[in-house]
């Protein structure tokens, strides 16, 4: 202990500890733990099948520490356990408690949910003791997870192959993006036609009317021949002014943040993935060093489901709106949101700035690119919640045209209100409306153009990382802590893959789905998911033992991963009977599913060594499914391979398109290709950045000038660093 302090405090993160030890001072001593500083062992179940008692051990890599922090705390007056407020800060406390063996009475336990002087101050005054129902809530789920993952797991890799993984909310994530991928797979386009008339006044100011009636019923179209008749009846129709009607509307501002919406908006408007968020509001959190002021604490805590925010917070945001807005963009009173999220826990404050004062562009000069724009929007989105509503001016005109009713809308904003700092994001960008030109009811109108227009009706879209965060938020699945490794294990098991932002279920996650839902339903089912999430949440609150709980689940699901270990043959899992006959042998023609998805192949396949004939009665044939064949090479024209002189063409391969030549297999040149993506480098402003893959055959973007320049990121940053996304 290092002279004059008499206190030491542990934390997670060596950055927390930074910024911790600057607020409180000389004699407080701040270490860190490196997160969980004892957990299950790796190497085995770790859980006592008959008590449920876990096998906890410190990891070799956490040894040094755990000597470290017993060393430190024998010489402490006191030991303050000063990890996050949730059920794993909780955990990550009591396993503290125990490794460092000191009394009890040295003992205290503080929680906070900003790192700030004052926050910092007042839990330091307020201590308590660890909350073992919220321990006891954390030891269940993860006794539960790692019991359903040790059973699991090795009958898929019996059954299906090797290196596959189940869990609760994992499974049940997985199903809802196989089954929306069948549902779009089934789906059947429907044509339909609309038709648009671009009308105008008598200032010849111009609008555009949809027609919606025919002989006083809605007007459905359902092909091109009929649309042509009805667009040559209304060519020679008059036009007039049926009926204007107009109405004032309001529109108030979105909650401030939890941890599921500031992942699904930083995914829309930002581009970034839900681990990647989580990183970044990390790094804000815990703090970002602020020149002479030091390490400072610039969000609250990150891992929140409610939309509580402190009253301090709520009159300094009257305050700032007052000074950057105006005191008619200011409330009379707070407005205060109640949480809505099925299941929520503890009560956390919303995910807000520290202190609002702190601009974007106060602090932009300390923080990295992506930083800021979190920051930024963490900041809008707080700012608007507090902000007076927006008001429009909407207008509806419906113009009569011989037997046919047309209709325009508009609008026109009346004050802007919280839109002048922030719009929510949307899965799909919103139609913008505009205003109208002024007209009068019996007005006659001038038809200047008429547009019959093909449409089909579209699939319903795959989820993508924020869309499924909000699924699995509103069947009360999961909580703020699992959604970012949820997605990340799916996409890193190669259960899901991303294209652009649209998460895709490989043929692998089909059958690890249907296999699940057939011979295990409980796990997939959404409903019994939520129904464990709501007895976790009773642990926590002291209402229910954790120990009943587990074994409830268990035991009926042991004894049906048993059974299914004996009744389930592989080929019933992996191979699909068809009615084709094999080219070669006449064999019968299975689909089977390989290590890089589903193929056709003759019942008597088998592979001789390399080099070696093949095995007697074998019969090498396969082939990939319809559909899944390479498509017809795109010939390069005027590129020619420096190898064989051959030309060369765009090919896909397992990790994505590629240019290569078409003396393929005889000749394996592939062309080093550079992916620009039109972003000017952040860093050097010079060069755009490329799309490059890393070791381990993981992608980032570089600066295409590098060695001059070495900027990389895991993240495409936006192409203006630092500007509003609404």
């Amino acid at each position: 202990m290092a002279a004059g302090a008499k206190n030491l405090v542990v934390v997670e993160s060596p950055t927390k500890a930074r910024t911790l030890e600057r607020m409180l001072g000389p004699a407080y001593k701040v270490e860190a733990s490196f997160g969980h500083i004892r957990d299950l062992p790796k190497s085995k179940l770790g859980v006592d099948l008959k008590t449920f008692e876990p096998e906890y051990i410190v990891p070799d890599d956490s040894e040094k520490q755990a000597r470290l922090l017993r060393r430190e705390a024998k010489s402490a007056d006191h030991v303050w356990l000063a990890t996050d407020l949730d059920r794993e800060g909780e955990a990550i406390a009591w396993h503290l408690a125990d490794v460092i063996k000191v009394p009890k009475s040295k003992l205290r336990r503080v929680t906070f949910h900003e790192i700030t002087p004052s926050a910092i101050g007042e839990a330091f005054k307020h201590p308590r003791e660890i909350d073992q129902d919220l321990v006891n809530a954390q030891q269940a789920r993860r006794v539960v997870d790692r019991l359903v993952g040790y059973t699991m797991s090795p009958l898929l890799w019996k059954k299906i192959r090797y290196g596959l993984s189940a869990g609760r909310v994992q499974s049940v994530a997985l199903r809802l993006i196989v089954d929306r991928e069948r549902e779009i797979l089934a789906f059947v386009p429907q044509e339909y036609w609309s038709i648009d008339a671009v009308l105008a006044n008598h200032a010849d100011q111009t609008f555009t009317a949809e027609v919606i009636q025919h002989k006083g019923h809605k007007l459905e179209i359902h092909d091109g021949e009929t649309a042509e008749k009805h667009r040559a009846a209304l060519a020679d129709a008059a036009y007039s002014v049926k009926s204007l009607e107009k109405r004032e509307s309001g529109r108030n501002a979105a909650p401030p943040f939890t941890t599921s919406t500031l992942q699904q908006e930083a995914s829309r408007k930002l581009g970034y993935s839900v681990k990647r968020t989580m990183v970044l509001a990390q790094q804000l959190y815990e703090g970002i060093s602020m020149g002479a002021s030091g390490s400072v604490g610039l969000i609250t805590y990150m891992r929140t489901d409610s939309l509580h925010v402190a009253e301090s917070a709520l009159h300094q945001a009257r305050d700032v709106v007052t000074h950057e807005f105006g005191a008619e963009y200011a409330l009379d009173k707070p407005r205060h949101y109640k949480t809505r999220s099925k299941g929520a826990q503890e009560a956390h404050e919303a995910i807000r700035p520290t202190d609002l004062s702190r601009t974007p562009d106060r602090v932009k000069r300390f923080l990295k690119p992506e930083q800021l724009r979190l920051y930024a929007m963490i900041w809008q989105r707080t700012i608007a919640s507090q902000m007076a509503p927006a008001r429009f001016e909407n207008t509806r005109l419906d113009v009569e045209a011989a037997q046919y009713v047309l209709r325009a809308n508009g609008r026109r904003v009346l004050f802007d209100g919280f839109l002048r700092v922030y719009t929510e994001g949307t899965e799909e960008p919103e139609k913008e409306i505009s205003p109208l030109p002024e007209v009068t009811p019996g007005e006659a109108l001038k038809l200047l153009g008429l547009d019959a227009a093909q449409h089909f009706t579209q699939p319903p879209a795959r989820f993508t990382e924020a869309s499924l965060v909000k699924t699995l938020e509103e069947f009360g699945i999961g909580r703020p802590s699992t959604y970012a490794p949820t997605i990340s294990t799916l996409v890193g098991r190669k259960y899901v893959r991303k294209e652009g932002r649209a998460l895709i279920p490989e043929d692998v996650g089909f059958v690890v789905t249907d296999f699940l839902h057939e011979h295990f339903p409980d796990i997939v089912d959404t409903g019994f998911t939520a129904r464990m999430e709501e007895d976790l949440d009773k642990i926590a609150d002291g209402e229910v033992e954790w120990v009943p709980v587990v074994r409830d689940f268990f035991e009926p699901f042991s004894k049906r991963v048993e059974e299914k270990t004996k009744s389930v043959k592989k080929s019933d899992v992996t191979e699909e009977a068809t009615d084709r006959v094999c080219p070669k042998c006449g064999r019968p023609v299975v689909i089977k599913l390989g290590r890089y998805g589903r193929f056709y192949s003759c019942t008597g396949f088998a592979k001789g060594k390399k080099g070696q004939p093949l095995p007697p009665g074998a019969c090498d044939y396969s082939e990939p499914l319809e559909g899944q064949r390479e498509p017809q090479l795109e010939i390069l024209e005027g590129e020619m391979c420096p190898e064989c002189g051959k030309p060369l063409a765009k090919r896909r391969g397992r990790f994505g398109p590629f240019v290569g030549c078409t003396g393929y297999p005889d000749c394996k040149y592939i062309k080093k290709t550079q992916e620009k993506t039109g972003v000017v480098c952040p860093e050097c402003g010079k060069g755009e950045l490329v799309r490059r893959r890393g070791r381990g055959r993981s992608m980032f973007y570089g600066c295409e000038r590098y060695p001059e320049c070495t900027y990389t990121a895991r993240e495409l940053p936006a192409a203006t660093p630092g500007k509003d996304a609404a």
